[in-house]
């Protein structure tokens, strides 16, 4: 049988809380997440890799709390006033918002009593700020932060990621390829999408085998696989 044509169909992200997957290196976050509206300052500052979940856990306080949801990136001169008549926000990306633009932000939100969650890839010192206040008030912040995933979180992504796309994969091949890539979530959705369109277009099903052999020509997923599996 011929290889089909794949069709590069992303999957929309599930962001409502049964869709969250609890483990211990987000289980911290998870939990303050949920304590809301018993925030320390009605703040939280929330950092981890790309891929982590951060998305994932501003959106389910967004929907607790009613939050509006704007990117740091996007933040200018105009943002802080536009935003000042917010009860909750969740800032995405802030570590890449403008220092002055931010430290309005926070300045405006700090006296109106807004509700306010910050995510960002990295702890602020790590942010190369210029504004000595700015960087005093986000150190004040309350904080948790997501580690990066074990092995054993490694394969239960895989298992749903897979699961998502209605493609059958068995335990030791989800063992197989937890063990060999790099530990991000990220990457794990990044293999999962390259191996169902490689599958496809060759027409083969996601066998130990086949991952091994995807793994080795494709080393940008981790340490590539180096046992001569063949179907």
């Amino acid at each position: 049988m011929s290889g089909q044509l794949p069709l590069d169909l992303a999957l929309a992200p599930r962001f409502g809380e049964q869709d969250f997957l609890e483990s211990p290196c987000n289980a911290q976050a998870l939990a303050l997440v949920r304590l809301w509206p018993d925030w320390p300052r009605h703040m939280l500052l929330l950092t981890g890799p790309s891929g982590s979940g951060k998305s994932h856990l501003g959106a389910i306080w967004a929907a607790r709390a009613g939050a509006r949801i704007f990117d740091g990136r996007d933040l200018d001169a105009g943002g802080p006033p536009a935003l000042a008549g917010e009860k909750a926000l969740l800032l995405e990306n802030a570590e890449l918002a403008p220092e002055k633009e931010l430290f309005h932000l926070l300045n405006v939100l700090m006296e109106s009593g807004a509700a306010l969650m910050l995510t960002a890839a990295r702890a602020p010192d790590f942010w190369g700020l210029k504004t000595p206040d700015l960087l005093s008030r986000l150190r004040r912040m309350p904080q948790a932060e997501i580690a990066a995933p074990d092995e054993a979180f490694l394969q239960t992504i895989l298992v749903k990621l897979f699961d998502d796309r209605q493609i059958r994969v068995d335990a030791a091949t989800i063992a197989y390829l937890a063990a060999r890539i790099e530990r991000s979530l990220a990457t794990c959705g990044a293999l999962v999408s390259a191996l169902d369109r490689e599958a496809l277009a060759r027409g083969r099903a996601v066998t130990r085998a086949f991952a091994g052999e995807f793994l080795r020509g494709n080393p940008q997923f981790g340490c590539g696989a180096d046992d001569d599996d063949s179907d």
